[in-house]
């Protein structure tokens, strides 16, 4: 692979979208969810012991403990501190200045601060991986001064770990559907579920369910190749081998856009896939021509590219000898279709992971190393003492990070090998746990099992004013309404929603959230309400909350009739008739903690606390998939803008750039290459017919315009050649 100072500024620019989609959602969530008469108030989760400050954050490491000296409860400062963040994000996607470490250290620490205190409805596995992205985002991003970025030549030590992250989950992902012994996925038949039961299916889901089953059982067999062996190619020294790795993933991850609504999950995974381009192949999509330097070919280079050709071809036929052969792929001419069978058992899959686990983490053993060793080189090449000595102690220092960070994530990694776990050293087992808390490093799988196989179960709340009579209430996002086509809410997450999916998978007790949400509908309280319905209007106890409320579990299908989209079946109670005052209620809401413990305290007339209820009233009027889209668009219209303002002088004014900080001693410089003056001026005719097309590329993509200090030594080397040319 070539420099990837592109892949990584498209990296940054995608994660500060995917922040703002996140804050967002998250923001205009939080009254109903974790405000002081929400479903599970956060300041129950901050209580006051009598510690230091600096105590109360090494308990709970969150920015809400300072709240209280803003004069804000607990609920206002959530909203604060999402606002902030989701502010800063839209701001970092707009302007290519803002992309920097500190705003992404920044970033970080307001969403850890929320995800301390978010509980069950913020601990999804995308949740803890946009952390551990971010985490990676201060490493991998420039630290803009005012006198230019630092030195780059370390930046692919730092972004391999973004490829190792993506190898994780990648490949994770794919083995827990076979350790999990889940038959759907052993028999190839998850699919045929799946576009129905899934928690929040789209309007192309219906289609996606009504393929023949040989085609879902194909897709199976699809996924398990882009998930299980394919995630290997992201390591391999071919080039072509990480394009393919590429495309694989990003197909699967826009095929699951298009049939679910998975929030943000799938949009980070395609920016985590940015890891594997390069420049030479990031030009090639915006159609730039980079004029490559002629060389002539050897002997022995020509024998090369034929073998890695041969090697290329000789992986991908392996690759597809071995999905035909463990799933007796076979064309059955007479039938139009293509069978396919597991043929390997669930030991022969154990005893192969045992294998591939220990070699996977070789293999990244070496491909750290190198990436280590090759910047370590570039470094050493560096003109200048000072410069060399500086560069130096940059690559120390991110290349001890980068190691630290390898080792320590071996353990959530061998999650899915127990052998493999057992054998971690003691000491990084120990980093580990100290690092636990803050998200650094996670484990991931997902779907393990296969949900719904006996039909899509669906938890119906109801109430009723005389304990006959019952409505239903219905829900803006899950399935409910049976002639209710189901919606694109993506990238927005209505957290409410997918916990009532996970409560219908078993009994109540399970849930104990859901006591608090028919407590809180019994009051009638306006902000969990919001969470149902945005238009109050349609819930049918906007006037007058209900007396009574009953919860029944049915099974939902995808029926999509002229007049109807699902079917629905009763199945059994799930949640009994309950009134305020209720003993069964009362229970259950002593048992696990969720009775209010005092009055809650009244919220402050001081200016901010106004402004943001101000705010919130504003935004919470607007449909939340909306305002996400709306704010992107502002942002993304506001980057093109500037690039097309950034680009038209360009080509019309000279280039009076300084040179890179990394070369300012000149005169010593001048000493060190006095040898090879005539070399350089006969480089200075290609340096000056090349710099206004350099500049105008340089200009012409907005995440391009965070200076060249990300360039690499020789990059450097060659343009204070064309300068000292400019002065002679």
């Amino acid at each position: 692979m070539g420099e990837t100072r592109l892949a990584r500024h498209i990296f940054l620019w995608c994660l500060s979208a995917i922040y703002m989609f996140a804050f967002a959602s998250v923001y205009v969530q939080i009254p109903g969810l974790y405000g002081n008469e929400g479903v599970l108030p956060a300041r129950w989760m901050l209580r006051v012991s009598g510690k230091s400050i600096w105590e109360q954050l090494r308990d709970a490491p969150t920015l809400l403990w300072f709240g209280p000296r803003l004069g804000l409860d607990t609920q206002q400062c959530m909203e604060l501190l999402s606002l902030a963040g989701a502010v800063l994000s839209l701001a970092a996607t707009a302007l290519p200045v803002l992309r920097d470490c500190r705003v992404y250290l920044v970033l970080w620490v307001l969403y850890m601060s929320l995800y301390q205190v978010g509980q069950v409805f913020l601990y999804f596995q995308w949740d803890s991986l946009l952390l551990e992205v971010g985490f990676l985002a201060i490493l991998v991003a420039p630290m803009n001064m005012p006198w230019g970025c630092r030195a780059g030549l370390h930046d692919n030590v730092t972004f391999w770990l973004v490829r190792w992250l993506l190898f994780r989950l990648m490949f994770a992902s794919g083995v827990v559907k076979l350790t999990s012994r889940c038959p759907t996925w052993w028999g190839l038949t998850a699919l045929t579920y799946h576009y129905e039961t899934q928690c929040i299916p789209t309007p192309l889901a219906w289609f996606a369910h009504q393929l023949p089953v040989w085609i879902q059982k194909l897709s199976v067999v699809g996924t398990f190749v882009i998930e299980v062996p394919g995630p290997f190619l992201f390591f391999s020294p071919i080039r072509r081998h990480m394009l393919t790795a590429f495309y694989m993933q990003v197909l699967l991850q826009v095929l699951i856009i298009l049939s679910g609504n998975y929030n943000f999950f799938n949009l980070l995974t395609i920016t985590l896939c940015f890891s594997l381009l390069d420049d030479q192949h990031v030009n090639f999509w915006l159609c730039r021509h980079i004029p490559q330097k002629e060389r002539s070919m050897s002997l022995l280079h020509t024998v090369m590219a034929w073998v890695c050709v041969l090697v290329e071809l000789a992986v991908y036929g392996i690759l597809g000898y071995w999905t035909v052969y463990y799933f007796d792929l076979k064309v059955e001419w007479d039938k139009k279709s293509i069978s396919s069978n597991t043929e390997f058992t669930h030991y022969e899959f154990n005893r192969f992971l045992k294998a591939v686990v220990v070699l996977s983490i070789w293999i990244g053993v070496l491909s750290l190393t190198w990436e280590i060793v090759t910047a370590m080189f570039r470094s050493a090449c560096v003109k200048g003492v000072l410069w060399r000595l500086w560069s130096t102690v940059q690559w120390a220092v991110f290349a001890t990070a980068a190691t630290t960070m390898f080792a320590i994530s071996l353990v959530p990694y061998t999650y899915i090998e127990y052998e493999a776990n057992s054998n971690i050293w003691p000491g990084v087992r120990k980093a580990f746990q100290l690092t636990d808390r803050y998200q650094l490093v996670n484990s991931y799988g997902l779907f393990r099992r296969m949900t719904g196989v006996g039909g899509r179960p669906e938890v119906i709340i109801e109430g009723s004013m005389d304990g006959s009579t019952w409505t239903e209430i219905e829900f803006m996002y899950k399935p409910g309404n049976m002639s209710a086509a189901p919606l694109v809410v993506t990238p927005h997450q209505p957290r409410l929603d997918w916990q009532m999916w996970f409560a219908a998978l078993g009994p109540h007790t399970q849930s104990p959230w859901f006591s608090s949400l028919v407590y809180r509908l019994l009051q009638g309280k306006r902000d969990v309400i919001r969470l149902i319905q945005r238009d109050e209007s349609r819930y049918p106890f906007s006037q007058q909350p209900p007396a009574y409320i009953r919860a029944h579990l049915q099974n939902v299908t995808n029926y999509r009739s002229a007049l109807r989209w699902w079917r629905r079946v009763y199945v059994e109670e799930f949640y009994p008739i309950v009134h305020l005052g209720d003993g069964f209620l009362n229970h259950m809401l002593d048992q696990h903690g969720l009775k209010d413990k005092g009055p809650v305290r009244r919220s402050s007339d001081a200016w901010l606390p106004r402004v943001l209820r101000s705010i919130g009233e504003h935004a919470r009027d607007v449909p939340t998939p909306l305002l996400l889209w709306t704010l992107f668009s502002s942002a993304a219209t506001i980057c093109l803008v500037n690039c097309l303002c950034s680009r038209s002088p360009a080509h019309d004014r000279p280039l009076a750039t300084s040179p890179p900080p990394q070369h300012a001693p000149e005169k010593e410089e001048q000493e060190e290459e006095s040898s090879g003056e005539v070399d350089k001026e006969e480089k200075e005719e290609q340096n000056k017919e090349s710099e206004g097309e350099d500049k105008g590329e340089a200009e012409e993509d907005p995440v391009n315009e965070e200076h060249d200090g990300d360039d690499s030594g020789e990059e450097e080397i060659s343009k204070e050649s064309g300068h000292l040319g400019e002065r002679k």
